[in-house]
């Protein structure tokens, strides 16, 4: 049965529609889910909102007789493939270890969309439907529009546009070329003469690319001289960084045997409220019914009762590619319409009140730009943000902040969390002007106030200074700082909050030494890490490359952990807290020569010696940061002593009978000090905990009580008669068992 609140995917849905014919097909390896999130729906629903007749083939299936291929026919213009999120990532881990899961597929299952998507799918329509004209777009063809490192491969690519011999590649942000095809194509002009449509790249006949006036043209070295020379490919993708940072692009060239690939340049920047249009289509905005009994799809599940409010990010961090895919100047919804998605939001079934998100890909970039927008037109720079903030960037974080009392105010919106990354640089920013140092500081007080479910993640990436310049990150020195005010107001509110930061190991650059260094620093600032992955290189970014060429885009030598080995190596440092890891870390520190880290990382006794060891030798010799975190050890320390006290005299009150030798004057807190000067503060709590369970039952659980001691009459009472059976009266050695009551 055809739900109108969806495009049709099969055969009869159309026949239930009355269509004889379908204008464009799309076929997508991710599961249809009608949501302006999902490339496929905002494609979908543009080519409608076009006029256009639009069917969905969602993951089809590329193993069999290629049926679910044909069952909608041939489309009256094109083919379009959008592989969603790309294959190789969404199937191999950072190890090239195949992954058992697809959060893009109802039940998380994977199995259901190839490697390599795009080809497959495109090899598959070229042998079945010669004559129909083919487009491609989405994340895993943006990003290999040009030649390559393939890391699951390990092998330096072409365009996919030589791979898949597709008609026409839309890269980016599709609204505007998309439209513009469709323009065009209404007019009578043919497939093939679409080569002036900006953001889309096509192939031509080498030696034989068609002039236009209006750019200027940027050739990079063939596919055939990359592969000769890798520093001919980091040259290339230099080159193409700093293309995708401009306002005004060149026409990129790029030979591959005997044709050209010509990539037209972006168009520019959208305007505040120009993208308002791609999230107030009529999304269904749940996932289509076909796989209700297959299971819930987790990418959807995760921003369901989410809102996105621009595109963009001026980070311009040298291992994310979405500079390269979305662009660095920021495309911002206007306010208007995104109080109509949360009064859509907030009447969704299933909405109990929280909007998990209203973000982006940096939540705290919204409607920021330049000052001055001719010195933004004219400016090359990969990030706005490091290795300082560009003085032209107007970092105010005013309409956000309008923006996030108006939501929280609305009557249905009972939380608003923050779920996006938080660029906190721009909130400790070094300025003379108070007006915008009390901006900062007004947006950090109301984040953590009201916008934090429990947990703020932020993104630090490493501690070493050498590595956060290759990957253009700031300083960790700001991390302290931001770590310092967080914990301030969260103890000023009265809520107990955790800053999570995000670590990579294995980036280009970065050494099992820095690795070690960054292990013992978070240790020594409380971290236990989580939140890390081991670095993955994906097409299109300036790390991959650096991967690959085994250099900085300069030229100069660096290390690179490339071998199964090293890069596991490098992860373990997240982990040195697990006991299993510690032998394998002493290893290879000791191969390093760096015992001092060793111990004070592994030693369960570095702590208490009153010795702190800080990496960064700025940091080693500013002893007021050093004396600031010695402070705060030492009130944890003396938090401990009065616990343990009030504990002790409580038990004694309440009638329990304690052991001799427990807590007394000889043993009890003299013990705990000798043992906390000994072991150090996470031990001493470790040995306290235990203890405690050991030997008393908690308070508001004494139906586990040992009853040796009734806690009033009343429980003696019912001991007596018998309404109390004691399964065991044992109050030590390794438990006892639950009382029943018989009713």
């Amino acid at each position: 049965m055809y739900d109108p609140r969806f495009l049709p995917i099969c055969k009869e849905d159309l026949d239930e529609l009355g269509w004889d014919y379908v204008d464009v097909i799309i076929i997508s390896a991710d599961a249809y889910v009608d949501h302006p999130c999902f490339g496929h729906a905002v494609v979908g629903r543009l080519l409608e909102h076009e006029g256009l007749r639009v069917a969905i083939l969602p993951q089809p299936n590329w193993r069999d007789d290629l049926r679910d291929f044909k069952k909608l026919g041939k489309p009256r213009l094109f083919f379009a493939i959008s592989s969603g999120m790309d294959s190789m990532v969404n199937h191999y881990t950072a190890a090239k270890r195949l992954r058992s899961d697809d959060a893009f597929t109802p039940g998380n299952k994977a199995g259901f969309r190839p490697d390599y998507a795009t080809y497959t799918y495109a090899k598959i329509l070229k042998k079945l439907y010669p004559d129909v004209p083919l487009l491609i777009g989405g994340l895993e063809s943006s990003l290999r529009r040009v030649t390559h490192y393939d890391y699951w491969s390990n092998k330096l690519k072409p365009s996919i546009l030589f791979d898949t011999q597709a008609d026409i590649l839309v890269y980016g942000m599709g609204e505007k070329p998309l439209k513009e095809i469709v323009r065009l194509l209404k007019k009578g002009v043919p497939f093939s003469s679409l080569n002036s449509v900006p953001q889309t790249a096509y192939l031509a006949p080498k030696g034989n690319v068609p002039k236009n006036s209006k750019w200027e043209d940027l050739q990079l070295y063939s596919y055939e001289e990359c592969l000769e020379s890798k520093r001919n490919q980091i040259e290339n993708c230099r080159r193409v960084d700093i293309e995708c940072n401009k306002w005004f692009q060149h026409r990129i060239l790029q030979d591959v045997a005997e044709q050209t690939v010509v990539i037209n340049p972006a168009y520019p920047p959208m305007e505040y409220g120009e993208l308002d249009e791609s999230f107030e289509y009529p999304y269904a905005r749940e996932p289509h019914p076909r796989y209700k009994k297959r299971g819930n799809i987790p990418a959807f599940d995760m921003i369901k009762f989410s809102i996105n409010t621009h595109r963009g990010c001026f980070g311009g961090c040298s291992f994310c590619a979405i500079n390269a895919h979305q662009g660095k100047f920021i495309a911002s919804r206007s306010r208007e319409s995104i109080l109509r998605e949360v009064e859509i939001v907030t009447n969704m079934e299933g909405f109990a009140g929280t909007i998990t998100d209203l973000g982006g890909p940096s939540a705290n970039m919204y409607n920021m730009r330049g000052r001055d927008p001719s010195r933004c037109q004219k400016c090359a720079r990969a990030s706005c943000l490091t290795p300082k903030i560009c003085d032209n960037m107007d970092t105010h974080h005013k309409e956000i902040l309008e923006l996030y009392r108006e939501v929280r105010n609305h009557p249905k919106v009972k939380h608003l969390f923050i779920g996006s990354g938080v660029r906190y640089d721009m909130l400790l920013q070094e300025t003379d002007d108070e007006e915008l140092r009390k901006d900062h500081e007004e947006y950090a007080r109301e984040l953590i106030d009201y916008h934090v479910s429990g947990r703020l993640k932020v993104a630090p990436e490493h501690t070493s200074d050498a590595v956060l310049k290759l990957m253009r990150k700031p300083s960790f020195t700001l991390f302290h700082k931001f770590k310092e005010f967080f914990d301030d107001e969260c103890k000023r509110i009265g809520k107990k909050q955790q800053l999570i930061p995000y670590f990579i190991s294995s980036h280009p650059g970065c050494t099992e030494a820095d690795m070690a260094e960054l292990a013992l620093e978070t240790k020594q600032l409380g971290f236990q890490l989580e939140q890390v992955q081991d670095f993955t290189p994906t097409p299109m970014t300036i790390a991959t490359e650096m991967f690959y060429a085994e250099m900085t885009p300069d030229g100069k030598p660096l290390f690179v952990a490339k071998t199964p080995e090293e890069k596991a190596n490098q992860k373990q440092f997240f982990f040195w807290y697990i006991p299993a890891n510690r032998p394998h870390l002493r290893e290879v520190l000791e191969r390093l020569k760096m015992g001092k880290v060793s111990r004070l990382l592994l030693s369960r006794t570095a702590m208490a010696e009153g010795k702190e060891y800080f990496p960064s030798k700025e940091r080693e010799e500013n002893e007021d940061f050093r004396n600031r975190e010695m402070q705060k050890r030492d009130e944890r320390t003396n938090a401990l002593r009065p616990k343990k006290e009030k504990v002790k005299n409580r038990w004694r009150d309440d009638g329990y009978e304690l052991r001799e030798n427990r807590f007394s004057e000889n043993r009890g807190f003299s013990e705990s000090r000798d043992r906390f000067e000994r072991d150090g503060e996470r031990q001493e709590r470790r040995d306290f905990h235990r203890d405690e369970r050991r030997d008393f039952d908690r308070r508001g659980n004494q139906q586990n009580a040992p009853f040796r001691e009734h806690r009033n009459v009343e429980d003696k009472n019912r001991f007596n008669s018998g309404e109390i059976n004691l399964a065991s009266r044992r109050s030590h050695g390794k438990g006892f068992k639950k009382p029943s009551f018989k009713k």
